[in-house]
């Protein structure tokens, strides 16, 4: 229904006793308040008002276009006798209707006055402008003019409050005399011909309600055009939790109208809805960690008083309480199930088996209810190979209790870096430590996360040196190797007993390379493999070519100095002096090798190495069959 429609409330915000006639003695004019149905909203009024009503009001009731307002109860406000007498039987309950929390949120249909059932005053003015009657059924459910008034507390209505007092154009009854005394005709037919016209007060001292837009409520006030220039300006009151009386029966009378009134949903949506969050809310709390599932309750929480809030403002109230406290119970519930019951097990294999199986494979275990059994998959994975250097004689000098302190620490230290960067330690072999990146979880980055746990290793080992108590009287130092390649890791073992583990050549190469450092005089040597996998973020320098024991292919090795960013200006030299010695070597350039590698023989153990080496050679040139490949003989 269009806006014009809308009930018409007046207001006398600005002075009570203003005079509150319209003259008369214009036909036309007359005509447009002869038209117009007006409800009057009375409760204690003037004498002078007294005086003039009833005659008034007597000729509107006369033609239907009237009818007065009651409040019924213990302490009644009715109208004086002779209103009563003038409009006859046009007078209607006013009542509303307050929730327990005092909310108005709701408005009776009708009353029960000396046996016979009574349309409310906004139910009356809504017929009379429909020109329907309203028809009751048995449990109080209102039809009107062919709409079903929705409701959910039986003989209410909900109310949709859209604009609450914004919705309803209010008027002063100054600018009405003043329009009156201009003979303003056309003001009054622009504004209430064929409309429902509700008197009232709008006052911030009685009759205030707070209502379920209670958060959203407009200012009050005459902010309709003003019918003179001269009139006096209505300064605007500020935004309050409550709005006048008034306004909620202009509002039941517009939804009943517009046929907008808001639909509540009966007990088996309600319950159907909570169902349906809480049962949402338990699936979370079983899928995942009591935190996620939290993080997504209070989403799912959110996502839901957006959607109420919207369809609300499409005159659906969906309930919020109910689904909020079902599902946060069953959240609670199942939370605490999982706790107490369900993980009990699974927290007891995790806890049994975290030190000896790694956590992935304890999750893979756990997620596919299945126990460990033998066998594998093969993997491309990059082995990190570990020992201490000159372990035997630390051993033979300390005693069992403080040699299993110092290893205990350093071995703690040690796997907390591998961890860091992804690796799973796969056993401890006395002062050795053999770990895989790559496995169990896969990881397309394994030879650079690697590599870069060896660094720290370093790193880490020097802050032990240098700070630990334990590491005071015994100062560490250790090699590294490390290779890439396909390997087979998975359970491996007898049929009772069996370790999660990596197996293949690729692990005892490594172990060689290792080794290598004892003859080059470095800390990590890496396999050409996986300087080819790990990238240009560290800065590699090729060592040698070399076989080591139990294997007839030649390899090129490499050591592991930093991070291409952290690469020194004397290292950069070290390195191409280096390269130099390195060509001039494989060329069987033997002096000009000395000469490169002397020039950083003095600080750098491999240059040393080579340059010696270099030296020999061109004394005592080798023969034709020489071969540039240096075979190691120790593990």
């Amino acid at each position: 229904m269009d806006r014009r429609d809308r009930p018409r409330a007046f207001s006398d915000a600005r002075r009570r006793r203003e005079g509150r006639r319209l003259r008369r003695g214009d036909p036309e004019l007359a005509r447009t308040v002869r038209d117009t149905a007006w409800g009057w909203h009375v409760g204690r009024k003037s004498s002078r008002f007294r005086s003039r009503l009833p005659a008034c009001a007597g000729r509107g009731a006369a033609k239907g276009k009237v009818v007065l307002g009651e409040v019924l109860g213990d302490r009644p406000i009715l109208p004086s006798p002779g209103q009563r007498i003038a409009v006859r039987q046009n007078i209607r309950p006013l009542n509303d209707h307050a929730d327990s929390d005092d909310i108005v949120r709701r408005l009776p249909l009708s009353f029960t006055i000396n046996g016979a059932k009574v349309p409310t005053m906004a139910v009356e003015l809504a017929s009379r402008a429909l020109g329907a009657a309203p028809e009751f059924d048995e449990r109080g459910r209102l039809t009107l003019a062919g709409y079903r008034v929705p409701g959910r507390v039986p003989n209410t209505m909900t109310l949709n409050f859209e604009g609450g007092a914004d919705d309803i154009p209010t008027f002063s009854f100054a600018d009405l005399r003043a329009c009156a005394v201009k003979n303003d005709k056309e003001y009054f037919r622009r504004w209430f011909d064929g409309k429902v016209v509700i008197f009232g007060t709008v006052l911030d001292i009685e009759d205030r309600r707070m209502t379920s837009k209670r958060f959203a409520t407009g200012i009050e006030g005459a902010r309709s055009p003003r019918c003179t220039a001269e009139s006096v300006p209505v300064t605007a009151r500020s935004r309050t939790s409550t709005i006048a009386g008034v306004y909620i029966h202009a509002t039941a009378v517009n939804n009943l109208i517009t046929r907008n009134g808001v639909i509540e949903p009966g007990p088996l949506p309600r319950l159907l809805i909570a169902a349906l969050i809480a049962a949402l809310a338990a699936a979370a709390a079983w899928l995942f960690r009591p935190v996620i599932a939290f993080a997504a309750w209070t989403g799912m929480i959110v996502l839901g008083v957006a959607g109420a809030t919207v369809a609300f403002n499409h005159a659906l109230a969906l309930p919020i309480v109910e689904p909020f406290l079902a599902s946060l119970t069953a959240l609670a519930a199942t939370i605490g199930y999982r706790f107490v019951i369900a993980d009990k097990d699974r927290r007891l294999l995790q806890k049994s088996f975290a030190l000896y199986l790694a956590p992935h494979v304890i999750n893979r275990m756990l997620s596919s209810s299945k126990l460990p059994e033998l066998g594998g998959e093969t993997r491309n994975v990059t082995v990190f190979f570990s020992d201490i250097e000159g372990f035997s004689l630390i051993a033979e000098k300390m005693s069992p209790d403080g040699l299993m302190e110092l290893m205990n620490e350093y071995l703690s230290a040690m796997t907390d870096v591998i961890e860091r960067h992804g690796g799973y330690v796969d056993k401890y072999i006395g002062d050795s430590i053999v770990a895989v990146f790559g496995a169990p979880a896969d990881d397309p980055d394994h030879a650079a996360n690697a590599a870069r746990a060896a660094l720290d290793c370093c790193t880490q080992l020097a802050e032990l040196n240098a700070s630990s108590a334990v590491f005071r009287d015994c100062k560490l130092a250790q090699r590294i190797g490390i290779n890439s390649g396909e390997a087979l890791v998975g359970n491996f073992g007898s049929r009772r007993r069996f370790n999660y583990s990596v197996m293949s050549d690729a692990v005892n190469l490594a172990s060689r390379l290792e080794g290598a450092n004892k003859f080059y005089g470095t800390t990590v040597i890496a396999s050409e493999t996986t300087v080819a996998l790990a990238g240009q973020a560290f800065a590699w320098r090729e060592l040698d070519a070399i076989r080591v024991k139990g294997r007839t292919q030649a390899l090129k090795i490499y050591q592991l100095l930093a991070l291409s960013a952290g690469l020194t200006p004397s290292q950069q030299t070290v390195i191409a002096h280096y390269a130099d010695g390195l060509v001039h070597w494989r060329a069987r350039e033997f002096a000009r090798a000395a000469e490169c590698f002397g020039r950083s023989a003095d600080i750098d153990r491999p240059a040393s190495l080579f340059a010696a080496r270099a030296r020999e050679l061109a004394q005592n040139p080798p023969g034709d069959d020489w071969d540039p490949i240096r075979t190691l003989q120790e593990k």
